[in-house]
């Protein structure tokens, strides 16, 4: 569905982090996609290094240009440098800029991009995405059977669009819907999960232009999209969770001091708000998954303790299509071969669950094995507090 409105200088730019299962690019790659399927923008040159900016800067000594930080993230022109620079233009290459969705701790900055000024009349903002929301709750060919009356289609033009946007001219009418037509085309073709533009900007001689842009795609179509997902940069991502992925591990870095290891998205969920029950914070969301091998668990081992923040690790495993014992045998592997000194709970259920303890009994490793999940929350909130 587009999404478009008139912008107002009160509204904010829309935030949107790539989220755990989509793609984000940076923007000079935006307009590099955008160009390649004829969508307008100021021209635009990225540098990743003070000489590549000088040059770049001297394309533009007739225009003037705009200096963008390529940070995957929402809020840079609110954002600050953590060298302490706000506003204008500074040393960004090599620093890390810090916007509300960063976080504390911010982006290294490792590119530019030099765009050529332009000055927008009219700004409006635009977005192709998936509107997922339900309707009535009910089956479609249901309704259609018995309520045809019910259902209205009604077709949308990019004309229509446009004209509703506010653009009067009608060579400006249909370059905006030009636009949208090729919006729409990279967010099929592409497997884009949303795009944003923001601003659409119309000059005052009538030219419109994707003044800025931000995509999200599905990682989901990473096998059809090679060209698109060539363009990760992992330096925006946190590393642990580029590690995670690396080993199938579902893993998202969290604020807290209790690190998690639990097979299955509902038993981590609820692990979480144990521990939380109990005082406690988690350090990470981590399920290992049902194919878990004691390899893997070495290596989710080996990236919680990365952490410097853990000071207690909390295993909470029910074997169903996991073993129990498979679990046990990487949780001993990984306490003698990287050194753990932290303390080390566990609680495992289910499958080869005896077999797994009498291993823990067996190792003398400082390992604390509980039965209820109660029990070994409080155990690692008590641990792990100062």
């Amino acid at each position: 569905m587009f999404a478009a409105l008139r912008k107002a200088p009160s509204i904010a730019r829309v935030a949107s982090a790539g989220q755990r299962r989509f793609l984000s690019i940076h923007e000079y790659q935006s307009v590099t996609l955008l160009n390649s399927y004829g969508i307008p923008t100021p021209k635009s040159i990225p540098a990743k290094s003070p000489e590549e900016a000088f040059e770049a800067a001297r394309q533009f000594e007739s225009t003037g240009c705009v200096i963008k930080a390529q940070v995957l993230a929402g809020g840079r022109g609110k954002g600050k440098f953590d060298n302490g620079f706000q506003g204008g233009v500074h040393l960004m290459l090599g620093a890390k800029l810090i916007t509300k969705q960063t976080g504390a701790s911010g982006r290294i900055c490792n590119a530019v991009m030099l765009a050529e000024r332009e000055n927008a009349s009219h700004e409006y903002y635009v977005a192709v995405l998936n509107d997922r929301k339900p309707r009535g709750g009910m089956n479609i060919e249901e309704v259609a059977a018995k309520d045809p009356s019910a259902i209205i289609t009604t077709p949308i033009t990019s004309r229509r669009v446009a004209k509703k946007l506010g653009f009067k001219s009608e060579a400006a009418v249909n370059e905006a819907a030009d636009i949208f037509i090729n919006l729409y085309k990279i967010f099929k073709e592409k497997d884009a999960t949303q795009i944003e533009i923001n601003p659409l900007g119309e000059t005052a001689d009538g030219r419109v232009l994707c003044m800025d842009a931000k995509f999200g795609f599905d990682d989901n179509a990473d096998f059809r999209q090679q060209d698109i997902f060539a363009l990760r940069d992992i330096t925006q991502e946190e590393p642990s969770e580029v590690e995670a992925q690396k080993a199938n591990l579902n893993f998202i870095k969290l604020d807290g001091n209790i690190g998690c290891l639990v097979n299955g998205a509902g038993l981590a969920m609820a692990t979480m708000d144990v521990l939380a029950l109990h005082g406690g914070n988690p350090a990470n969301f981590l399920d290992v998954g049902g194919g878990a091998t004691p390899e893997t668990v070495k290596t989710a081992f080996g990236i919680l303790l990365a952490d410097p923040k853990v000071k207690t690790i909390f295993i909470n495993i029910f074997g169903g299509i996991m073993r129990c014992d498979y679990i046990a045998e990487g949780v001993i592997r990984a306490t003698k071969e990287l050194g753990l000194s932290i303390p080390l709970v566990v609680r495992l259920k289910g499958t080869k669950e005896a077999e797994a303890k009498q291993m823990i009994r067996e190792s003398g490793l400082k390992i604390m094995p509980f039965d209820e999940l109660d029990e070994a929350a409080e155990s690692a909130v008590l641990l792990a507090s100062p």
